[in-house]
């Protein structure tokens, strides 16, 4: 439908209907609500800035996400993201895409700007956003106060916010628990940083190793960089000192980094390193063996984030976190796994 379909469903001139889009005053409200109601039939959208100033909403939602050209992006993000396009625009919303740093200002910044172009909600992707420090999410909690803020994969005690949660800290203990059961006691665990998804999958690899009666050793936790080759070099050289048999890795794109270290050296995957990486990506199908992993369902919590936001526009009373279950996704990167009592992972696919 175009603008001519709408001015004779309403029984208007084409000027009145763009008088109403750009909200001019010389509209009684009765022509005006006419109008509105057809253009809401209709689904008719001249642009995204137009329907803005017609109906007081923008019907476009801000994302907010680390920039995917960074090697710390890890590829998880990018299908969250076609996840989140995909939701919103069946809803008939459109969506900006902020992309930065992990520079805190940069963050501040953008989200600054966001809050001024009268986007009717914002999506954070990514725990990384949040700081540990309280003084740090004060930008979230601000731009809060001028729109609701959908946090995926983070969480955020603030008014206004509302969290979706991974749980990172049981599917980490699960996929620890099942290398665990399957022989492996020198379990080295790899992480990319100190966000809150990362710090609940350490938590979550110290609860298997405590549940099983072994020790942590800290030298099994290290921080390996993301990029595939300073990764498998990083890899080699902390085996030169220190013994391991398998690898929880924090991002499917660091257990890559596993898998070159281990090609490159002639190391048997699974039978002398077992390795189990997170996410679910497509590198797990493309590489050999095929990589063990987390799918931690980042699209289920995606979908529930838009079906909330699109409640919270409409008033309705909406949990303020949820929490999204994992699943452990077996192929030939890991030694099969017997049934023990003892260590039932649960969620396995």
């Amino acid at each position: 439908m175009n603008i001519y379909d709408v001015s004779k469903k309403a029984g208007v001139s084409i000027t009145t209907v763009s008088r109403v889009i750009n909200g001019s005053d010389k509209v009684s409200e009765a022509t005006r609500r006419r109008v509105l109601a057809v253009i809401e039939e209709s689904g008719y959208t001249p642009n995204a800035f137009a329907r803005g100033l017609g109906l007081d909403t923008m019907h476009t939602v801000g994302i907010l996400m680390v920039d995917p050209s960074d090697p710390n992006a890890c590829a998880s993000f990018t299908q969250s993201l076609g996840s989140l396009q995909r939701e919103l625009r069946r809803y008939n919303f459109d969506s900006v895409l902020y992309c930065v740093g992990y520079d805190m200002r940069d963050k501040a910044e953008t989200l600054r700007v966001m809050c001024a172009r009268r986007l009717d909600a914002v999506i954070i992707l990514g725990s990384f956003f949040i700081e540990n420090n309280p003084k740090d999410n004060q930008c979230i909690v601000e731009a809060a106060r001028l729109m609701p803020v959908f946090l995926i994969n983070g969480s955020l005690d603030a008014e206004n916010v509302y969290s979706f949660l991974c749980d990172d800290r049981q599917s980490a203990c699960d996929a620890t628990a099942a290398l665990i059961a399957s022989g492996c006691r020198r379990i080295l665990f790899l992480h990319q940083g100190d966000s809150l998804s990362e710090r609940r999958k350490r938590e979550g690899y110290c609860d298997a190793l405590a549940r099983a009666g072994l020790a942590a050793d800290g030298a099994l936790v290290r921080t390996c960089p993301l990029g595939i080759n300073e990764g498998a070099n990083f890899v080699e050289a902390l085996a030169r000192d220190l013994s391991f048999d398998a690898v929880l890795a924090t991002e499917d794109t660091i257990a890559m980094s596993v898998l070159k270290y281990a090609n490159r050296n002639r190391i048997a995957v699974p039978e002398e390193i077992s390795l189990i990486g997170y996410n679910n990506t497509l590198l797990a199908e493309c590489c050999h063996p095929t990589l063990s992993t987390v799918d931690n369902n980042t699209e289920a919590a995606c979908v529930m984030a838009v079906s909330a936001l699109m409640q919270v526009l409409r008033g309705v009373k909406t949990p303020a976190r949820t929490t999204v279950s994992s699943e452990l996704v077996f192929r030939q990167s890991t030694r099969p796994v017997p049934t023990d009592p003892y260590f039932p992972p649960t969620g396995v696919k």
